[in-house]
């Protein structure tokens, strides 16, 4: 433990609450003298006087101990996952409602990976006329990977039988890293020819390609379910 910095802080809190040093040995039970040396490093509280600072300032014993905060990087942390899920909510919402304005009828399923090295979501819409399909979001959990790569391209397939057809392919891009990638890639697939049916077959597979320096390639096949069975 860092006594100075245990001190600053308890001095802090105690400047924050306006009081002086006597005013907190008052409300501590202690001597003035006591408080000083807590504020000049010299000593710290035992855990029943730490006890009762948390109590009566609001502050936890681990951020006493620590001399610091957590509370305003978890609100920083709070507003930033809540601003990240309106701007997704409102992805979705156009994109639900650019499907409803082209025909009012479409049934909506999720689809998502097969694969424990990548996480896929995105959505199916579909009629008795066609399937759309939209992949909002790939991002690769696997072993780390810091690699930039000279090139990368990502290819959507339908896998029938012994025949792979493309559907789909994304902008490629270079001299990026993988994760940096995937953060920018998103599929949309508006006239997709076969219907709800043939996708709970599991035919749908996302291929991506990365090219290092020495032109080698590592490809990977992210096999897609769709995870609700269609009417």
């Amino acid at each position: 433990m860092d006594q100075e910095k245990i001190g600053r802080f308890i001095k802090k809190i105690r400047q924050d609450h306006n009081l002086t040093q006597r005013d907190l040995a008052e409300k501590l039970g202690v001597t003035y003298q006591a408080v000083s040396k807590w504020e000049n490093g010299k000593n710290i509280p035992d855990i029943a006087i730490l006890q009762e600072i948390s109590k009566e300032f609001n502050v936890n014993i681990e951020e006493l101990l620590k001399g610091e905060r957590k509370a305003k990087r978890q609100n920083k942390m709070n507003i930033f996952l809540v601003v990240l899920l309106i701007i997704l909510g409102i992805g979705i919402i156009i994109t639900v409602n650019v499907f409803l304005r082209k025909n009012n009828n479409f049934e909506f399923k999720t689809i998502s990976s097969k694969c424990s090295d990548f996480r896929i979501t995105g959505s199916a819409a579909y009629n008795e006329k066609q399937t759309a399909i939209y992949i909002s979001n790939i991002e690769f959990c696997g072993k780390e990977d810091h690699t930039t790569y000279k090139k990368i391209t990502c290819t959507l397939y339908e896998n029938f039988e012994d025949t792979k057809t493309k559907i789909s392919s994304c902008p490629s891009e270079n001299n990026k890293t993988l994760e940096a990638f995937l953060k920018e890639t998103k599929i949309n697939v508006e006239n997709y020819s076969s219907n709800c049916k043939k996708l709970t077959s599991n035919t749908l597979s996302l291929e991506i390609k990365a090219i290092n320096d020495e032109s080698k390639a590592i490809t990977y096949t992210i096999p897609i379910k769709l995870n609700d069975s269609c009417k």
